[in-house]
């Protein structure tokens, strides 16, 4: 894949607002985002399958997704890097602290609250990257907003939430929580950062940033981050080509022509993606609401895409 930026050097960067608008994707993006979403909806029925610690999966694919696109960058793409300055790699950086403390907090959520809360409350990513993107100066129509809150609500329903009481599960939601925001906080750093680098050299630089963030978070939690069985390396293979090279990557790539909001909402399709995903690999039936709720996701990000104002022109692939 190729960005404008490998051409004729690195991107423009504009206001926060025109990074973060909600943007009409083209057959294009929706033809690279219905990969991305794919790939990211095997990451969850992979996961469960894995023995090793959530954190030491997120250290790995993010470590090695870093990697893979380094020759991208250095055999493909090199001239991008020319004239770049390092304070201009800032927002990269912010994108991958931000990922890491979306893993840091989330995956602990999964074991002190139920499943289901905790998916339907990391869910609400897109109203985090919409309300910020609104306080930037963007105005969303009243379609967005609607279309935002059906599409919450449908993967609400599709986790058929249920309350635990007590504090511990409280603590839980709240993680789940300050995990969407840290999902949001990386899509909008993202958004910026996508407007001077392509897409490899954005992802090379957040991916190693989460990477080495998670390390140090396993060292102060005396986490392993080896010693795992080869059934365990080869799931980590694969959730690292499907959720993050397919899944995040690609996402990434589309990042700044459709802007964060609809990626975040795209992202929320891997709710209905992994429950079919686990139905096949796992022999998981999904729950009584699940079909409505995959009927409210979809109709949502659909008015959310028909509300958007025409996307920018896309980077050819």
């Amino acid at each position: 894949m190729s960005d404008p930026a490998a051409a004729g050097g690195t991107l423009q960067r504009g206001p926060a607002s025109q990074a973060w608008a909600v943007h009409r994707p083209g057959g294009r993006d929706v033809g690279l985002m219905a990969v991305a979403v794919v790939g990211v909806s095997f990451s969850g029925p992979l996961t469960a399958m894995v023995t090793a610690s959530f954190l030491a999966i997120a250290f790995w694919r993010n470590a090695a997704g870093a990697a893979l696109l380094l020759p991208v960058l250095l055999l493909r793409e090199r001239s991008t890097l020319h004239g770049l300055r390092a304070r201009q790699l800032g927002s990269s950086v912010v994108a991958g602290l931000f990922l890491a403390a979306h893993f840091a907090a989330w995956l602990p959520s999964l074991s002190m609250t139920t499943v289901a809360a905790s998916t339907a409350l990391v869910t609400t990513t897109p109203i985090w990257t919409a309300l910020a993107a609104r306080f930037s100066g963007v105005h969303l129509p009243g379609r967005v907003w609607w279309g935002l809150t059906l599409a919450v609500l449908g993967a609400a329903l599709i986790a058929g939430v249920d309350v635990t009481v007590s504090w511990e599960a409280l603590a839980g939601d709240g993680l789940a929580l300050l995990g969407a925001i840290c999902a949001g906080g990386y899509m909008l750093a993202g958004a910026r950062a996508r407007e001077r680098l392509t897409t490899s050299a954005y992802a090379v630089v957040c991916y190693s940033t989460c990477a080495v963030a998670l390390a140090v978070a396993a060292v102060v939690a005396g986490v392993p981050l080896a010693g795992f069985s080869a059934r365990d390396w080869w799931l980590i293979a694969a959730i690292t080509f499907c959720a993050q090279l397919l899944g995040h990557t690609l996402l990434n790539l589309v990042l700044s022509s459709v802007g964060p909001t609809v990626v975040g909402l795209a992202v929320l399709l891997e709710v209905p993606g992994a429950l079919l995903v686990a139905l096949v690999l796992l022999d998981q039936v999904p729950p009584l609401l699940a079909l409505p709720g995959m009927i409210a996701v979809v109709a949502g990000v659909a008015l959310v895409i028909r509300g958007g104002r025409p996307a920018p022109e896309a980077e050819p692939v």
